[in-house]
Formats: structure tokens, sequence, C-alpha cells
């Protein structure tokens, strides 16, 4: 009975936290950012004491520092990232019409007598498209402004998650300290052992992965830049931030590059290559070496689970469960690890145990031949 209420005990809060988060939703972004800002410095202000600062000290320096390399980013990147998605938004209609001629240049000369009913399909689709383009972008304009990007979120984000980061830093160990003293004394070792598991998990994806993505951003915005390729900033940029989702942010990148360098250079087959080898390139070095040096095998998660959990708690919590999924997810991994073992090993699994049968003695009558 103890144990049952042990597990009522905690289920309901668990359950009582995930009903705050989703209540509290629309007000917690610059909180979570600060949160995961601080446990990404974090071992940086370890650093910085450890030569002799200050905790308080080390903590201004690196929000100080961290201030104002965003606000050089947003002075010099953000006008021109915002630009380039006006220009994209501007021409996406006109590039379509582009796409159409393309398509019916290539059907003619692949099809010939043949290409009148596809030519009907891409009529239709070419029209709806461009027909829709304006209640669509009207539509993302309106969920943008209503979920988390309107200006006092923004301003929030800004002036509360600076805030934030301080204080976390400066009281990080005390904090943990002091929710290691709440820990119930008869499973403090067990929770310690997986406190340390999850912190793993989740430090390998925070600071590893997300090393990862500034690096590919990075790289792919000045490679995609320096071919020309038009939209190359805002592409290289949005393929980078999302390089943490499995093979999908890659995939969405290339296909998008891919067709934007198809309609700027056709017919010229170099610059298109040259587009594609980008990021074939990237991909190869994450994989055969960002990927496992940075991150290692720590985060444990299945593709497929990750996707998967980034697709629920978007949607039950916005761009803060966005934000939280894989985190959420490689914590979640390790704690079904943990049953799943304690599972095996239960009688629940095994069954009881088997008694052994009694052995007949063997008479010397029966043995001799």
């Amino acid at each position: 009975m103890r144990a049952e209420r042990q597990v009522l005990f905690w289920v309901t809060a668990a359950g009582l936290l995930i009903l705050t988060i989703a209540m509290l939703k629309e007000i917690l972004l610059p909180f979570v950012a600060g949160i995961a800002v601080a446990y990404f410095l974090s071992p940086l202000a370890d650093r910085l004491v450890s030569l002799g600062l200050n905790r308080v000290i080390a903590s201004l320096l690196i929000v100080a520092t961290l201030a104002v390399v965003a606000i050089a980013a947003i002075v010099l990147v953000a006008p021109i990232i915002l630009a380039q998605a006006q220009e994209f938004a501007a021409a996406l209609p006109g590039e379509v019409t582009r796409i159409k001629g393309l398509l019916e240049v290539w059907a003619r000369e692949r099809f010939g007598p043949g290409f009148g009913g596809l030519d009907g399909q891409i009529d239709r689709a070419s029209d709806a498209l461009a027909e829709n383009w304006a209640s669509l972008a009207g539509w993302a304009a309106t969920s943008i402004w209503s979920r988390s990007l309107a200006i006092v979120n923004f301003l929030a984000l800004m002036l509360v998650t600076p805030l934030v980061v301080f204080y976390l830093l400066v009281d990080w160990h005390p904090m943990l300290e002091k929710i290691d003293g709440w820990l119930p004394r008869g499973h403090a070792a067990s929770i310690r052992t997986l406190a340390s598991d999850m912190n793993d998990a989740v430090a390998a994806f925070v600071r590893g992965q997300g090393a990862v993505c500034l690096i590919l951003g990075s790289f792919y915005a000045v490679a995609l830049s320096a071919v020309g390729l038009d939209y190359g900033l805002l592409i290289g940029l949005a393929t980078g931030l999302l390089a943490f989702i499995p093979f999908v942010g890659w995939a969405l990148g290339f296909i998008t590059a891919t067709t934007v360098a198809i309609i700027q250079f056709w017919p010229e087959l170099l610059p298109i290559l040259i587009v594609v080898g980008i990021f074939l390139a990237a991909q190869a070095a994450d994989a055969g070496f960002l990927s496992p040096t940075i991150v290692g095998s720590k985060i444990g998660l299945h593709p497929v689970w990750l996707i998967f959990a980034l697709f629920v708690f978007s949607y039950l919590f916005g761009l803060v469960g966005t934000l939280v999924a894989v985190p959420l997810a490689a914590a979640l991994g390790v704690l079904i690890r943990f049953a799943l073992d304690v599972y095996l090993k239960s009688p629940v699994y095994q069954g009881p145990p088997v008694a052994a049968l009694p052995v007949d003695p063997v008479s010397e009558s029966e043995i001799t031949p």
C-alpha cells in the first residue's frame, strides 16, 4: 500500500505540473528560454569561477556578453533576414509561375502529344496556389501574432530572459542543493542516479546539438550566400535551426534550396550542383564528425520517437512545447528505460520462482547391467 500511495502521489504531482504548464503556456516562453540558456552556459560560469572570478561577476559578464552578441545579431543580421523573408513572400507567386513554365517545357519535351492532360493539371495546381497565397499568408501572420511572436511577447523575451539567465547562473548550485534536500531520503540515491542520466541526455541535446545547429546554420548561411543563391542567408539559418530534427530539418532545407536554385539558375547546372553538394557535404560532416564528436550517443532517442515528441509537445503547448520537446523526450526516455529495467527484474515479469522437482534415488538394481 505504501508503494501504491507513492506512485499515486508522483502521478498526481506530474499531472498538476502538466496542467499548470498547459494553462500558463502563453507566458512561459521567456522563462523557458532563460532556463535553457542558463543550462547551456552554466559550465562556462563554473569555469570562470574556477579561474578566480566571483560567481555574481562571472554571471554578469556572461549575460553582458550574450546581450552584446544578441544586439549585434539583431542590428546586423535581423534586417537582412527580414528583408529576404519579405522578398520571398512577395516573389513566391511569380516563382510559382516560373516553376509552372519550367514544368511545361520539361513535360512537352518528355511526353510530346500526351502533354494535354498534364498541362491542365499543372494549370489548376498553380491557379489554386496563387488564389490561396494571400489567405495563406494572412493565416500565417495571424497565427504567428496570436501564438507567441507578438510585440509584447517579443519585448518580454528580450527583457525578462536576460534577468532569468543571470539569477539562475548565480543561484544554480544552491538551487540544485536545495532540490536535493527535498528528495525522499529512502530513494535519494536512485533519484540522483536517474537525474545524472537525464542530465547527460539533456546536456547532449541542449549543449551538444545546440552547438551543432549553430555550426551547421553558419555553414549553410555562408555557403549558400557565397554561391549567390536568392534568400541563401534565410534558408541557411532556418536549416541550421531545424537540424535538431533528425533528417527532417536537412530535407526541408535541401528541397527549398534546390528548388530556389533550379528557379534561379536553370538551365545552368553548375550552381545547382554546388547547392546540392553543400547540403550533401554538411550532412556527411554532421553524421560522420559533428554529431558523434559533439553530441555523442547520450541522447538515446530514436528519430521516430523524437519526431513524435515534437508533434505532441508542440500540439499541447505551442512554441514552448517545441522548445522543450527534445529535452523532455530525452528525460522521459531515461525514465522509461529505468522503469523497463525494473519491470524486467521484477516478479511481475519473471513470475514466481519455480520449485525444484524432487529427484528419485536410483537403486543399484536399476544401474546394474
